[in-house]
């Protein structure tokens, strides 16, 4: 007797659901609206140009050299112990000796000890500490270091 008693509360309940989703249907209904999104002119269109963005980009990055891709272009990443992001190191990696400065392209680097600062044009990015380079044939390659373990960047000149 008591089964049946489920059974029945079952199917009760399932009918109550999808009478309501039915009910419902409208407001459950996705609605695509259309959106303005303002695009500027192109090369040789009509009206006045965009104004060039005046914001430089400034702080403490450890992922400058992965923000400015007209420099380099980050071509691996890895994560994790120490011991294993050390083991992904490019092959012959040697380590570059601070003080040391580095030029990609309108990009400038300045190691420091463990830290480093990026300049391009009035882009000031600064390589917290921790951090320590090494170049491998056309490799470059950033291994930061904290308490959480250790990040390696591997990057490559952009082309031009």
């Amino acid at each position: 007797m008591l089964r049946y008693l489920i059974l029945s509360t079952v199917i009760i309940l399932s009918a109550a659901v999808l009478a309501t989703a039915w009910a419902n249907r409208d407001l459950i209904r996705i609605k695509i609206g259309s959106v303005y999104a303002r695009v500027p002119p192109k090369a040789g269109g009509s009206g006045p140009p965009e104004p060039a963005p005046s914001a430089a980009l400034r702080g403490d990055a450890p992922w400058a050299l992965s923000a400015l891709p007209d420099c380099l272009t980050q071509v691996s990443e890895s994560s994790g112990p120490t011991a294993y992001v050390r083991s992904r190191l490019p092959r012959g990696a040697a380590a570059i000796v601070p003080p040391a400065t580095l030029v990609y392209g309108d990009c400038t680097i300045t190691i420091a000890g463990d830290q480093a600062d990026v300049w391009r044009g009035a882009d000031r990015l600064h390589i917290p500490p921790r951090a320590q380079f090494f170049r491998a044939s056309r490799f470059l390659a950033l291994l930061r270091e904290d308490s959480h373990g250790a990040q390696l960047r591997v990057y490559e000149p952009a082309q031009r």
